[in-house]
């Protein structure tokens, strides 16, 4: 697990992070600096909407989201590769189709939150495979690949548009506890 409490370091870093929150739009028009704001934001990156991990996160996220919410926390989710309607009718599935979600096929926003592309260890190792098949058979399925499938995820809390918590996944496979991650600045 790796959580740091700062932005992005290095110059180059910290002015794509600005330039990226203030730039990015979700589907309903706001940008993460707007979110931010006036309340700390929990933004969950996935890597694909095929990956077993991504159903089980949003999952694990429409299962906690009341809890999150109810600490005054935000919710917004950025993806990588799908269309609008794929979208609303993939997050729809999990009853999170009222957050805000920011598509983000070039990977700006992933890049500005040093999330970097997994190595074959942290997507195809022996834990990853035995993760995925714990996800896989707990219900969260399997699809295409939109985006990049090299691409690791990660969780923040945003605010004041900074980064205030940060996880970082060292496998694809890790399994955050959000509410933990969430509310640690509630």
């Amino acid at each position: 697990m790796s959580t740091t409490s700062d932005t992005p370091r290095g110059a180059d870093s910290a002015a794509d992070f600005d330039r990226v929150i203030k730039t990015a739009k979700s589907q309903f028009g706001r940008t993460l600096l707007e979110l931010s704001a006036g309340q700390p934001v929990f933004v969950l990156f996935l890597r694909h909407s095929g990956c077993t991990f991504c159903r089980e996160a949003l999952a694990d996220l429409r299962g906690q989201r009341e809890l999150i919410e109810q600490s005054g926390t935000g919710i917004a989710v950025v993806h990588m590769g799908l269309e609008d309607d794929q979208a609303a009718a993939f997050f729809g599935g999990y009853g999170l189709n009222d957050i805000d979600r920011f598509s983000d096929p070039a990977q700006e926003l992933y890049r500005a939150f040093e999330l970097r592309r997994g190595t074959l260890g942290q997507l195809l190792g022996p834990r990853v495979w035995w993760r995925g098949m714990q996800a896989f058979f707990g219900g969260n399925g399997l699809g295409l690949i939109h985006g990049d499938g090299l691409q690791m995820p990660g969780a923040f809390v945003v605010h004041h548009g900074k980064i205030v918590k940060a996880y970082r996944h060292e496998t694809a496979g890790d399994r955050p506890n959000y509410i933990e991650l969430a509310c640690a600045i509630s």
